[in-house]
């Protein structure tokens, strides 16, 4: 590939954070070693037709707590690119220079475009601006990765899992998330490098996992919930 989009570094970087290795998560999403390196390398070319690329995406976005629809689209604009052509050889000098040069404002028009999309990315909250994914603010399976869901040092990781129906508000390093709303048995992870700001509307129908630790039921039925956390709060 002539360049990245931004999907591969935010795949390792997830992953990376929760401290999960290839195979770990080759093991976990059924998915080959090989093939979660194409995701994270961007060689989507190696995983053959398009749909199979992204039914892979998804399934491994979903797997490390990223947004699936959002690296999604972002890997559907990145197959709408068009190559630059190349300067045609059966020309003069004069017209060999020209088309050239139109080439060489076609690359500098698909950087361009690229640092856009990188831009996209930040504002759409699939990469931060420190180079790791923020929270996600998807429902996923109630599922902790195999290795524990172990934090970096600097930062903390959250996992709210719901036992009712239940609305999860996050507040990720001074950023408002979306809310999310969790039926029984659905979960979702909030990762933050400095501070991280949860509330609940029913403090009784949640559990909480923190930095791989069970925490249990923080609240109390039918209670709305909220609490701060920050690493070194987190920290055993």
């Amino acid at each position: 590939m002539a360049g990245t989009i931004g999907v591969g570094a935010a795949l390792r970087r997830a992953r990376e954070i929760r401290g999960i290795t290839l195979d770990e998560a080759a093991r976990d999403t059924k998915l080959r070693p090989e093939q979660l390196e194409a995701l994270e390398g961007e060689t989507f070319e190696e995983l053959g037709d398009a749909v199979y690329a992204r039914a892979m995406l998804r399934t491994y976005a979903q797997y490390l707590g990223l947004k699936p629809d959002r690296v999604l689209s972002v890997y559907a604009k990145h197959g709408e690119e068009v190559a630059p052509p190349e300067p045609p050889g059966k020309l003069g000098r004069v017209e060999r220079g020209l088309a050239a040069s139109r080439v060489r404002d076609n690359q500098k028009f698909l950087l361009v475009a690229a640092a856009v999309i990188l831009v996209a990315l930040i504002g759409f909250g699939l990469v931060s601006r420190n180079g790791a994914p923020p929270a996600a603010a998807i429902t996923t399976p109630s599922f902790v990765p195999a290795s524990g869901g172990a934090s970096p040092a600097a930062g903390v990781d959250v996992i709210v899992t719901a036992t009712a129906p239940v609305q999860v508000n996050a507040v990720v390093d001074g950023a408002a998330q979306d809310p999310t709303t969790l039926r029984p048995g659905e979960s979702v992870s909030l990762i933050a490098t400095e501070e991280l700001q949860v509330s609940v509307n029913d403090g009784g129908a949640i559990q909480l996992t923190i930095d791989g630790r069970d925490a249990g039921t923080p609240g109390h039925a039918g209670k709305p919930w909220s609490q701060t956390y920050t690493p070194e709060a987190a920290s055993p």
